[in-house]
């Protein structure tokens, strides 16, 4: 049996049955993520940060009507930003796709796309766009682009987002199990809270494989109280929120990718110091794409599930800072520490 290892391309894409596509406005300052399942997945929520900005994440509560989703949308804009999922929405009905309520000729399937936002607006670019914010057109934009491979950085929905104090971004990585298990998870890490310790190592370092994220390794790292590094240190400065989906290949019910969404959350809390703040807007997404069986130990194997997406998000967290390039104003982990 192989050890495990990211997938060939470290990206969420590992994971089989997914895509990814993305779209970003230089001069706004913005851009739009959005993760589409070949098919339409089981989806679940969890939401930590004290001031969330999300559409539809009621309906994927295991209660609910809603089983399964047609997209996740990650998106800058703040509030501006949920307009991504209606241009989403548009793209997938015109195409047929959605859940059809009424299965007749002449009535519209319904898309169920779920969405959250992160906070961009004060990042020095032009935002004077009227009654015309590009969201929706970004929406359409990424979604029309999806596919296997994407960009990390400066890119999609992380692209006008600070981690800190440095320019954060869009991250991703992936796992795959000895016995196949696929694990993947993509984040735009725009965080009040540091991700780097003292000496510009990642908090991440102990979850990285191989020089991912610069393979500086764990020395230098101490988290002395009260001492949070680079972390936005003016309190007035609440521009933060790290958003994410983790994704497995694993036939999950709703309460299990839940469950899964849940232990994902601590991914986050591996990678960024603070985190889950009252400003932040941290939410996670899980996505089950059900190419393979949860098979007979099926708590186990969410457990296991859960922990391989929470060290997944943690590399993923780091590579996005990792891989950021920046602008005027902007100091990227490269710059002060590469």
């Amino acid at each position: 049996m192989s050890q495990p290892a990211p997938g060939p391309r470290n990206l969420i894409t590992d994971v089989p049955g997914l895509q990814v596509g993305q779209a970003h406005d230089e001069a706004v300052r913005t851009g739009v993520t959005v993760i589409l399942p070949d098919d339409r997945a089981v989806a679940a929520c969890d939401v930590r940060g004290g001031g969330p900005g999300t559409r539809e994440t009621d309906a994927l509560a295991p209660e609910n009507l809603v089983e399964a989703v047609d997209a996740i949308v990650l998106s800058g804009g703040s509030v501006y930003g949920l307009a991504a999922a209606d241009g989403v929405v548009a793209w997938l009905g015109a195409r047929g796709r959605g859940y059809g309520l009424v299965p007749r000729d002449g009535v519209p399937r319904s898309p169920v796309v779920p969405g959250a936002i992160l906070y961009d607006l004060a990042n020095g670019g032009d935002k004077g766009w009227g009654e015309d914010p590009p969201y929706r057109r970004l929406g359409r934009e990424a979604v029309a682009a999806a596919s296997s491979d994407f960009a990390l950085g400066t890119a999609g929905g992380g692209y006008g987002a600070m981690a800190g104090t440095l320019k954060g971004g869009t991250g991703s990585a992936s796992i795959i199990a000895a016995d196949g298990i696929a694990v993947g998870a993509l984040v735009l890490v725009n965080s009040f809270g540091s991700v780097v310790a003292p000496g510009g190592g990642f908090w991440a370092a102990p979850y990285e494989i191989g020089a991912e994220f610069g393979g500086r390794g764990t020395a230098g790292l101490a988290a002395a109280p009260d001492a949070w590094g680079l972390a936005k240190s003016d309190p007035k400065a609440r521009m933060n929120t790290t958003i994410a989906c983790v994704a497995t290949d694993v036939a999950l019910t709703p309460a299990q990718a839940r469950r899964v969404a849940i232990m994902a959350q601590d991914g986050l809390a591996r990678a960024i110091r603070p985190v889950h703040a009252p400003f932040d807007g941290d939410v996670v997404f899980a996505l089950s794409t059900a190419r393979r069986p949860l098979g007979a130990e099926a708590d186990f194997t969410v457990a296991r599930i859960g922990a391989l997406a929470a060290d997944v998000l943690a590399r993923a967290v780091a590579r996005g800072v990792y891989e950021a390039a920046g602008w005027p104003g902007a100091t990227t982990w490269r710059a002060a520490f590469g």
